[in-house]
């Protein structure tokens, strides 16, 4: 009789044991700040679309890539319409200011060609550093008027 009680002790605290570590779940891994930094740079960004509809032109700006940890700045500009060429120079034509009133032109524009109803593609920028509190990126002469996208970090 002893020797039943052991074994059936025994295997409750075996069973128990088990129990115990399989429905405790994982063990949370605590990361460092430096850590979770580069976590953040890894994860793709997810800024929001901003739309200008203003005398039947169309412009959708969306950031890219604007991290202080980023090489560039970038924002994908899409343009639509039926009434005018969209011949314009965005490099020419389009400026970054932060939430302090600094102006930054943009380094290139990697799209198509001016002309046409539809054009689409990538005004890339130098990094902001640190990063600002705010940005707004500034298109003129699509229209004969200033368009305005702002950001909030």
């Amino acid at each position: 009789m002893k020797n039943t009680v052991v074994t059936i002790l025994s295997i409750v605290a075996f069973v128990g044991g088990f129990l115990a570590l399989f429905l405790s779940g994982p063990v949370e891994k605590k990361t460092s700040v430096t850590n979770q930094a580069i976590q953040q740079t890894n994860i793709k960004q997810n800024w929001e679309s901003k739309t200008d509809e203003q005398l039947a032109i169309t412009v959708i700006v969306t950031p890219v890539d604007i991290l202080s940890q980023s090489n560039e700045w970038k924002f994908d500009i899409v343009m639509d319409n039926h009434t005018i060429e969209l011949d314009q120079d965005l490099v020419k034509n389009t400026i970054l200011v932060d939430d302090q009133g600094k102006v930054y032109k943009p380094l290139r524009w990697e799209g198509s060609e001016a002309g046409g109803h539809h054009r689409e593609g990538i005004l890339v920028f130098e990094t902001i550093n640190p990063n600002p509190k705010s940005i707004e990126l500034k298109i003129s002469g699509i229209g004969d008027i200033i368009r305005n996208f702002s950001w909030q970090f």
